[in-house]
């Protein structure tokens, strides 16, 4: 079978990744204003627990990952991947809409922190499979020679994501008094999310479903597809303690790094934005000479050597930062775990669809991944905030990334031989 013209696939990469960007885009704006959606929903006479209950309504989101990928993955590997784009990003648009529109806790009391609960409810159940499904389309209308390259754009249309709600964040920062953006300036961001909703979903509407899922005789239904993945609950153990490094790093230098910057280090909200913007960038730039690397050398050398430097160097890089905090250093150490994040990551992704058995790519890749995330990363923000309390800490979270770094270490160990099969047998089945 053969894989889409390099005119067809970069056409479908664009298409695709636009649920990516909405899903980041919405994410990251939760961490860059979570002291306001704090103060607006979660109001509380201490600042740090309401600092907390908001990134605990963050974290809550990811809980519905695990149930998000074991419902919509098996629907995708049975319906189609285009069908399964668009249900998501459908889904994860309602979501979005809560959290714009919903009016504050002042106004319509207990009922304001619940809608938001739900909103993000709904973003979490959508994507639990919306990474998943993004991930194997690309994987499956890729050429064998260049799929890592082809689906560390996925990760890629993230940092676009990132870049531009920093930018976003920074224009407000210029043209609005703090006051107004805590008011209702921040809604602002959330509002042209929103409004790009209708068009990614017709756009989506466009895209055609892979060869490789037509090629396919069968297709397994939903209890197929989950008996399938209970029996084999060793391989999606071993994918989530795989993907726990890249869910910790990316939440931590992205999602955390602006309430990092501003509450822990007390740096202004600009040079925060300013360095999650320089990380959006540097992230953007690596991912697909990464994943173009993984396609030469192999997934597992690279998985082994960046697990390694994100066991041994975040709490010395953090350290380095708390000790002195400036603008300066926090650019030097973000754009060193950038460089961290998106080396690991550039090799996890497409790695992921590799070792999932072909005919429940979606719902294996979506489960491990939604359940790490759910376990690690989701709570990223929360733990950090957290640690640093508990422990007077300020460089804490360094910790907390090296433990993920660890699990991912022993989790690629463990997998070695999946790693040596899965280049020789992902390619496409023969027409």
């Amino acid at each position: 079978m053969k894989s889409e013209s390099p005119h067809g696939t970069l056409r479908s990469v664009v298409i695709v990744t636009g649920g990516n960007f909405l899903e980041m885009f919405d994410f990251f704006l939760f961490g860059l204003y979570a002291s306001h959606i704090a103060a607006t929903f979660f109001p509380a006479k201490d600042e740090l627990a309401s600092l907390l209950n908001a990134f605990v309504a963050f974290g809550a989101g990811f809980l519905m990952r695990p149930l998000g990928a074991i419902v919509l993955g098996a629907y995708v590997d049975a319906a189609g991947r285009r069908k399964g784009l668009v249900v998501t990003l459908g889904i994860m648009a309602i979501g979005t809409m809560l959290i714009a529109l919903v009016p504050g806790y002042a106004q319509i009391g207990l009922l304001a922190p619940i809608l938001v609960v739900i909103g993000r409810l709904l973003q979490g159940f959508s994507a639990g499979t919306e990474l998943g499904g993004v991930s194997v389309y690309l994987s499956e209308i890729a050429a064998p020679n260049r799929k890592g390259f082809v689906v560390a754009w996925q990760s890629a249309s993230q940092q676009v994501a990132i870049v531009v709600a920093a930018g976003l964040g920074f224009a407000l920062s210029k043209l609005m008094s703090g006051h107004d953006i805590a008011a209702w300036g921040w809604r602002i961001p959330f509002g042209l999310g929103c409004a790009l909703v209708p068009f990614l979903l017709y756009v989506r509407g466009t895209l055609t479903e892979t060869p490789e899922f037509l090629a396919r005789s069968h297709h397994p239904s939903a209890l197929e597809a989950w008996t399938s993945m209970l029996a084999q609950w060793r391989l999606v153990l071993g994918g989530a303690m795989l993907v726990s490094l890249t869910t910790v790093s990316f939440y931590l230098i992205t999602v955390y790094t602006p309430t990092y910057g501003k509450s822990v280090l007390n740096l202004s909200e600009t040079d925060s934005l300013i360095v999650t913007l320089c990380v959006g960038i540097s992230n953007f730039l690596w991912l697909p000479v990464i994943g173009a690397l993984s396609d030469a050398i192999g997934r597992r050398p690279i998985l082994l050597f960046y697990s390694t430097l994100a066991f041994l160097t975040p709490y010395p890089a953090l350290n380095f930062l708390a000790h002195e905090p400036s603008f300066s250093r926090m650019v030097v150490v973000d754009l060193w775990l950038s460089f961290v994040y998106a080396g690991y990551n550039g090799a996890l992704v497409v790695a992921l669809t590799e070792i999932m058995p072909k005919d429940l790519r979606t719902t294996g890749f979506s489960i491990a991944y939604s359940l790490s995330t759910a376990i690690f990363g989701g709570f990223t923000a929360a733990i950090s905030t957290w640690l640093i309390h508990t422990t007077h800490d300020k460089a804490a979270p360094g910790l907390w990334m090296s433990s993920a770094a660890l699990c991912a270490f022993i989790a690629v160990v463990l997998l070695g031989q999946r790693f040596r099969t899965s280049r020789v047998t992902s390619a496409p089945d023969p027409a």
